[in-house]
C-alpha cells in the first residue's frame, strides 16, 4: 500500500497490502503474548493511516471468500469501528467502493457476514443520511425480490438495523422520492410470511413488529393481511416464530385495539392456542393477554363462549409439571419478583423452587401465577357466571384420589381460592361444604397442597368469620384456626410461611372473636420462634404483630403478656447488632409497643433502647420503618404518657431519629419540642435525671437538623439550661455537658435569638466546656461558641479568660473548618486590646492555657 495512489480506473485492492493485512488479522485472532499482540495492533495502526485502509477492510469482509469466517467479521468490526467518526472525511471515490462491497457481502451464504455487512450498512447511513446513499432503498427492495433468499435474508437484516438506528428515517416522506419507504417495505415483508425458509418467515414477522407502536399507513391499511399472516405463523413449528406472533398481539391489544375487534373471534382463538403451548415461555407470555384485554376496555360479551376453554387453560397451567418429582416436598427458596403479578399472588411463588439461576423453573413459576392472575379477572368480570362448567372440574379434581392426581388436585385447590373474591355469590352457598373439603388438605401428605390450602382458606377467612355467628358456623371457624396453628409447627418450611400467612389474615378479620383462644393462639406462635429463620420469621412477626392489632386491649394481661414478651426478647439477644433480620423483630417491637405502649413497662423502655441502637446500624431500614408505620405517634405517646423509664428511653430514640431521618419527624416536631422542653421545666427534675438528660440531648439533635422549628423555643430552653450551667457542681456532670453542647447548637443555628442571653451565662457555659470530652458534639458546640463572640463580641471580651480556657481544653481540633474559626476568634480578641493590654492578659494566664492557646495564635 501506498499513501498516494495514481489510478486511471475504479480502485482494486493490491495483493501485497491485502496478504499483509489477512496475516495480521490472523495472527491478531491467535494467542500469542501480550506483547506480541501489541507489536500487532501497531501494524494495525500503521496500516489504519493509509487513506484506502477501509477498502481492503471491506474487501476482507465481502470478497475473500477464502479466508476463514472469523476472520472476515474481524474486518467487519475493524470497518463498523473506523468508519463510525470519519465516514464523511473519507474520499467520495473510496466511500463508493466500501458501499458496494457492503451491499455484495449482504448477499453472502454466511449468516454471521451478511450480519456484519448490514450492521455497517446502517452506521453509513446513520453517518451520511440516505442522501448520501440514494441508491440503497432501492437496491434493499431489488434484494428482497430477488429470489435469493441470502439476499432477502441480508436486505432484512440491514432494514431492521436502520430502524433501529434511525427510526425515523424509514417513516419519512422526503427519504424516498417523496414516498415512505417503510409502506413500500411492509408491502413486500408482508409476502415472506408464507415463505418456505423459516428463518425469512421469522426476519419479516421482526421486523414488521417494531411498527406496530406506531402504526405507519401502510400497516394500517393493510391490517388484516397482517392478521391474517400472524394467524398463519401461530401455527409455524419454530417456537421463536410463535413468540413474534404472540408478542404482536400483545402490543396490538394494548395500543391499538380498534384493530383486532374486527376479527376478535380469530384474535381470541390464537390466544388459545398459543395459551397452551408446550413452551412454557411462551405459553407465559400468552397468558399476559387477557389483562391487556380487559385494560383495553374491548366488550366481555366477546369473551363468553371461550369462557369454558379458557378457564380449561388457566387451570392446566396453574398445575405443576409431571416431570419434576421433587415439588412434593418443596421448600422455600425465594424467586424472582415478577412486577406484573398483583401482590395477592406474590405469596404463591414460594410454592416452587425457584432461584435466579434457575430461569425455566422460575417461568413455570410464573405461569402459574399469572394463570392465577387471569382466573382472577375472569371471575372478578363475569362472577359466578363461570362456574357452571368450572366446578364440576374442580370437584373432579379435588375428589380425584392416589399420589399421581396430587398436581390437579393442588391446582383445583388453588384456583378455589382464586376465585373466591369474584365468584363468591356462586359459592356462598356451598361456603361450608367447600371450607369441611378443605380441613383435611391440611393434613395431607403432600407439602404443596397443604400449603396451598392454607392459601386459599385464607381467602375464604372473611366469611368464615361472617358465619362463625351460629354454632354450625363457630365450629367450622375454630376447625380452621385450629389447624393453622397446628401448621405453623409443620415439618416443612413452606407450609410454616403458609399456616401463618393465612392465620395473620383469618386475624385480621375475626378480631376480638380471637378472645376465648389468645393463649393458645400466643403459644402456638411464640413456640417456633427461636427456630425460624430468614423469610419465615418475617412472616410470623407479621403475625404476631397481627394479633396484637387485632386483640386490643384482651392482650393487656400479665398472663398473655408472660408469653409474648420473653421468647421476642430471647430472639433479639440472639441476635447479632448487625444481622438484617433484626429489622423483622424490629417492626414486631413496634406493632407491640404502638397497640399497648405502657402494658409492660420493661419490654417497651427494652424496646425503644433496641429502636434506638439500630438506627447506627441499619439508617434505611430505621426510615423506611417510620415511613410504613406508627412509629412516629407511638413515639409521641411514650414521650408524653409514659413512666420516666420510659420517657427516657423515649428521648432517647427520638435523638437518634432526629440525626438519622429528621424529615420524616414531620409534621409532630412541634409537639415533640414542647414535650422535651416541659421535661427541663420539671421543678427539682434530679429526681428523674436521665429523663432531662436525654431531653436535653434529643433538642440539640433537633436544633442541628431542623433549626425552623426549633425557633419559637430558643428562648425557653436557654431559660432552663442557664440554671444547670450555674449550678453544675450539683447536677450529674453528662447533664451539664449536654446542656452546654445544647446551648451551643442552639447558638449556632439561632445566633440572633441567642446572643441576647450570653451575658448571663457565657463564663459558665465556657467553664462546662472546657470540662466537656473532645468529639463531634463538642464541635459542634464550639462553633456556637465561635458565633456567639463574633454577635456579641463586648460580652466575649469580658468572658476572655474563660473562652481562653474552654478552647485551651481540647487536645485537637479535627475539624479543619473549625480550627480556622477558633484561630480567627482569637485573633480577633487580639485585635480588640491594645499590645499593652493583650501582653498583660495573656501573662496573668495560666501557664498550661497559655501553652493550649499559643497554636491558635500562630
Amino acid at each position: 500500500m501506498r499513501r498516494t495512489i495514481t489510478r486511471l480506473g475504479p480502485w482494486q485492492p493490491h495483493d501485497e497490502g491485502l496478504n499483509q493485512i489477512i496475516l495480521l488479522l490472523l495472527l491478531d485472532n491467535l494467542p500469542f503474548s501480550t506483547v506480541i499482540r501489541v507489536q500487532i495492533r501497531m501494524q494495525l495502526l500503521h496500516f489504519s493511516l493509509f487513506d484506502d485502509f477501509n477498502n481492503y477492510l471491506a474487501f476482507i469482509l465481502s470478497r475473500a471468500k477464502d479466508v476463514p469466517v472469523e476472520i472476515r467479521k474481524v474486518a467487519g468490526l475493524l470497518l463498523k469501528n473506523g468508519l463510525m467518526d470519519v465516514y464523511n472525511l473519507i474520499e467520495p471515490e473510496h466511500q463508493q467502493y466500501i458501499k458496494l462491497q457492503l451491499l455484495y457481502g449482504l448477499g453472502e451464504a454466511d449468516q454471521h457476514i451478511r450480519s456484519t455487512c448490514g450492521t455497517t450498512i446502517s452506521n453509513v447511513v446513520q453517518q451520511g443520511g440516505i442522501s448520501g446513499w440514494p441508491e440503497l432503498f432501492h437496491t434493499l427492495l431489488h434484494f428482497l425480490n430477488s429470489g435469493d433468499p441470502n439476499r432477502n435474508g441480508g436486505a432484512m437484516d440491514a432494514l431492521s438495523k436502520i430502524s433501529e438506528n434511525t427510526p425515523e428515517l424509514l417513516d419519512s416522506d422526503d427519504a424516498w422520492s417523496g414516498q415512505r419507504p417503510i409502506n413500500i417495505f411492509l408491502l413486500e415483508l408482508f409476502e415472506f410470511f408464507h415463505s418456505p425458509h423459516a428463518n425469512l418467515r421469522k426476519l419479516s414477522l421482526r421486523f414488521v413488529n417494531k411498527y406496530i407502536i406506531s402504526m405507519p399507513s401502510g400497516l394500517y391499511t393493510s391490517k388484516n393481511k397482517y392478521l391474517d399472516g400472524l394467524f398463519l405463523l401461530a401455527n409455524e413449528p419454530d417456537a421463536a416464530v410463535r413468540k413474534l406472533v404472540c408478542t404482536a398481539l400483545l402490543q396490538l391489544v394494548e395500543f391499538h385495539p380498534s384493530v383486532l375487534e374486527p376479527r376478535l373471534k380469530d384474535v381470541i382463538e390464537c390466544m388459545l392456542q398459543l395459551n397452551k403451548d408446550n413452551n412454557d415461555v411462551l405459553a407465559l407470555e400468552a397468558c399476559g393477554f387477557w389483562s391487556k384485554y380487559w385494560d383495553a376496555q374491548i366488550p366481555p360479551e366477546n369473551l363468553r363462549e371461550y369462557l369454558p376453554h379458557l378457564t380449561l387453560i388457566l387451570l392446566s397451567n396453574m398445575a405443576y409439571p409431571n416431570d419434576d418429582d421433587l415439588l412434593a416436598d418443596a421448600e422455600v427458596i425465594d424467586a424472582k419478583e415478577d412486577e406484573s403479578i398483583p401482590d395477592r399472588y406474590q405469596d404463591l411463588k414460594p410454592q416452587l423452587p425457584c432461584s435466579d439461576e434457575d430461569d425455566d423453573t422460575c417461568t413455570i413459576c410464573n405461569l402459574r401465577k399469572c394463570s392465577a392472575s387471569a382466573l382472577d379477572v375472569l371471575s372478578n368480570v363475569f362472577g359466578a357466571k363461570i362456574l357452571l362448567t368450572f366446578m364440576p372440574i374442580i370437584e373432579a379434581n379435588l375428589s380425584a384420589t392416589g399420589d399421581e392426581a396430587w398436581r390437579d388436585k393442588e391446582a383445583a385447590v388453588l384456583a378455589l381460592g382464586v376465585i373466591a373474591r369474584g365468584c363468591i355469590n356462586g359459592l356462598y352457598p356451598r361456603l361450608s361444604e367447600i371450607v369441611a373439603s378443605l380441613i383435611p388438605l391440611l393434613d395431607h401428605k403432600f407439602t404443596l397442597i397443604r400449603s396451598t390450602s392454607c392459601w386459599t382458606l385464607s381467602q375464604f377467612s372473611k366469611y368464615i368469620v361472617q358465619d362463625s355467628g351460629n354454632k354450625k358456623g363457630y365450629e367450622q371457624f375454630d376447625m380452621v384456626l385450629t389447624a393453622f396453628l397446628q401448621r405453623i409447627s409443620d415439618t416443612n418450611k413452606l407450609v410454616q410461611g403458609a399456616a401463618c400467612s393465612a392465620l395473620a389474615i383469618l386475624e385480621e378479620e375475626a378480631a376480638e372473636k380471637l378472645a376465648p383462644r389468645l393463649k393458645e393462639i400466643l403459644q402456638h406462635l411464640m413456640h417456633p420462634l427461636g427456630e425460624y429463620q430468614k423469610r419465615n420469621l418475617r412472616i410470623i412477626c407479621d403475625a404476631i404483630g397481627t394479633l396484637v392489632d387485632a386483640v386490643g386491649e384482651e392482650l393487656d394481661q400479665p398472663v398473655y403478656v408472660e408469653i409474648l414478651i420473653p421468647p421476642l426478647i430471647q430472639k433479639w439477644q440472639n441476635f447479632s447488632i448487625f444481622d438484617k433480620d433484626l429489622l423483622t423483630l424490629l417492626e414486631c417491637f413496634t406493632s407491640i409497643v404502638q397497640a399497648h405502649p405502657f402494658s409492660d413497662k420493661d419490654f417497651i423502655t427494652c424496646s425503644l433502647d433496641f429502636l434506638s441502637g439500630l438506627t447506627g446500624c441499619f439508617h434505611n431500614g430505621i426510615e423506611s420503618l417510620v415511613l410504613q408505620s406508627n412509629l412516629r405517634d407511638m413515639l409521641l405517646k411514650c414521650c408524653r404518657d409514659g413512666a420516666p423509664d420510659v420517657r427516657q428511653s423515649a428521648f432517647g430514640l427520638l435523638g437518634d431519629l432526629a440525626r438519622v431521618c429528621p424529615i420524616h419527624l414531620h409534621p409532630r416536631v412541634p409537639e415533640f419540642l414542647y414535650l422535651v422542653v416541659k421535661q427541663l421545666k420539671i421543678p427539682k427534675f434530679e429526681k428523674t435525671i436521665s429523663v432531662a438528660n436525654n431531653a436535653c440531648w434529643a433538642i440539640g439533635e433537633l436544633a442541628v437538623q431542623v433549626p425552623q422549628e426549633i425557633s419559637p423555643f430558643v428562648a425557653t430552653v436557654i431559660s432552663c439550661l442557664i440554671p444547670i450551667l450555674h449550678q453544675s457542681e450539683g447536677v450529674v456532670k453528662s447533664m451539664v455537658e449536654n446542656s452546654a453542647i445544647t446551648l451551643g447548637r442552639l447558638a449556632f443555628v439561632c445566633p440572633d435569638l441567642v446572643s441576647p442571653h450570653m451575658e448571663k451565662c457565657m463564663q459558665s457555659w465556657c467553664i462546662s466546656l472546657s470540662t466537656t470530652r473532645d468529639g463531634i458534639e463538642k464541635e459542634d458546640a464550639f462553633k456556637g461558641l465561635c458565633a456567639m463572640v463574633k454577635a456579641n463580641p463586648s460580652v466575649a471580651q469580658s468572658s476572655l479568660v474563660y473562652v481562653c480556657k474552654a478552647i485551651a481544653s481540647w487536645t485537637k481540633i479535627w475539624s479543619t473548618e473549625l480550627n480556622t474559626e477558633v484561630c480567627k476568634v482569637m485573633h480577633d480578641y487580639q485585635q480588640m486590646l491594645t499590645n499593652e493590654a493583650w501582653d498583660k492578659f495573656m501573662s496573668d494566664l495560666d501557664p498550661l492555657v497559655k501553652a493550649n492557646i499559643a497554636k491558635y495564635l500562630v
